[in-house]
């Protein structure tokens, strides 16, 4: 496969500029650097002193709280650590060394434009300090490593050469640093169909879905009747929706429903109040499922669905043990979403999407804690919220299979991605995130009723 490739230079006032670089703690506790261009909107707002920056402007659900230093989910309120640091190395060529006694301008000037030195103006213990530091920065930013053998001893192929070697692919602008690479483990060792088990507790080893139409019979106004209470006095303050005054009538300029734009209603379990025209227009461009998610703070009304297009959810024990969990086999979930055809329900009804990446292996311990998440995660897939259709995240693909906001662990025996084991807080995370999708252990009740 062939791909385009770009070189990008940045103003020196900018984030990379200045030698900053903003990261974001992972599921293994290491960190993540944000890519280039979210990192420049960060350390723009940090620069200006805002409290927070929100990140949805560029595409992401996100929010950075400057004085906490934490990013925070907008749609599941999941919280991680960020930092700043100020040690990264750009450009990765460093301005050439003058020699003993030499005197002249630095690089560029008279020419109006920056230079790069030439590999000639380094000498060889130059060149084994530059490569070794900047093998140090790419190693603690988490950067990929590109293995080269022979590093120590008196073999031809000694510190020197391979720093020539690194800074070499750094000029063209290639990431790389002088290490051993730890070894990706995505998958068990092979297990044969004698050795697969079925898990106790858990009827069957294989659940199918369909496309669910919504539920019908209702008007969004008899739907929202039975979650909201009537305020006669409204409160001086904004309706959230449409950011009209309360006191005001609606704001929402859409196709209109069928209620005073004047009316105000009061969520019943969170107290939250909004126009009812507002909340009428939001349900219709919803699922219109019978359920209604606060907008504010997310609580949700009834039973949340999803728009998961149809496929299979396979789910068995294999005899291996995740890292951090020796104790005990593991419960391996196999995804499998054919392409197709998208529903009234999805972004672009009538157009075709892809489906990349499938059949998706998933991983948890056997554990109690880990068959219960699994338990939620059937529920979870029966109401079509695992997956949906959208723009991926990381190919940047439209009208694909995407994940919806449940993290799953596809990595078998390491955790280089963040998608592995060990990882302590993975199960209380996700189910943290199955929660904000409605799913507790309440719901296993309702399921059966």
């Amino acid at each position: 496969t062939i791909r385009p490739v770009r070189r990008s230079y940045y103003d020196p006032s900018s984030a990379p500029g200045k030698g900053v670089v903003w990261e974001w703690e992972n599921d293994s506790g290491t960190w993540t650097p944000y890519d280039m261009d979210v990192g420049i909107t960060i350390q723009r707002a940090y620069e200006k002193q805002h409290p927070w920056v929100d990140l949805s402007a560029i595409g992401f659900c996100y929010v950075i709280d400057f004085a906490t230093m934490g990013q925070i989910n907008r749609q599941t309120q999941r919280k991680r650590r960020v930092r700043r640091r100020l040690d990264m190395v750009y450009p990765l060529v460093t301005p050439a060394l003058s020699s003993a006694g030499a005197s002249g301008s630095p690089p560029g000037v008279g020419s109006g434009k920056a230079s790069r030195p030439g590999l000639g103006t380094l000498n060889r213990s130059h060149l084994q300090r530059l490569a070794i530091a900047q093998s140090r920065v790419l190693i603690a930013s988490g950067v990929p490593t590109v293995p080269v053998k022979n590093l120590t001893g008196s073999s031809p192929v000694n510190p020197a050469l391979a720093g020539i070697t690194g800074i070499l692919m750094s000029a063209a602008g290639l990431p790389v640093c002088l290490t051993r690479p730890p070894k990706l483990v995505l998958h068990p060792p092979p297990v044969s169909k004698s050795e697969i088990q079925s898990i106790p507790g858990i009827s069957h080893s294989c659940r199918k879905t369909t496309k669910k139409q919504a539920k019908k019979g209702k008007t969004p106004e008899e739907v929202l009747k039975k979650y909201l209470q009537k305020v006669r006095h409204p409160p001086d303050e904004d309706c959230t929706i449409c950011m009209e005054r309360l006191s005001a009538p609606s704001g929402y300029k859409g196709p209109q429903p069928a209620v005073k734009p004047d009316l105000v209603g009061k969520l019943v379990k969170c107290s939250h109040v909004f126009h009812l025209h507002c909340l009428v227009a939001m349900y219709n461009n919803g699922n219109k499922d019978g359920s209604l998610q606060c907008p504010t703070c997310k609580t949700i009304y009834g039973v949340k669905t999803g728009t998961q297009p149809p496929g299979k959810m396979e789910y068995h024990i294999i005899p291996h043990a995740l890292p951090g969990h020796a104790d005990c086999k593991t419960i391996r979930i196999i995804y499998n979403i054919p392409p197709g055809v998208q529903g009234p329900e999805h972004p672009n009804p009538g157009k075709s999407f892809t489906a990349r990446g499938f059949p998706r292996h998933c991983y948890l311990p056997d554990s109690e804690k880990g068959r219960k998440v699994l338990k939620l995660l059937l529920v979870a897939w029966d109401r079509r919220l695992i997956f949906a259709i959208g723009t991926s995240s990381t190919t940047g693909e439209s009208d694909t299979v995407i994940w919806n906001e449940i993290h799953h662990k596809t990595e078998f025996g390491s955790n280089l991605t963040g998608h592995g084991y060990p990882d302590i807080n993975y199960l209380d995370n996700v189910l943290a995130e199955l929660a904000a999708q409605g799913i507790t252990e309440e719901s296993l009740a309702q399921e059966k009723d």
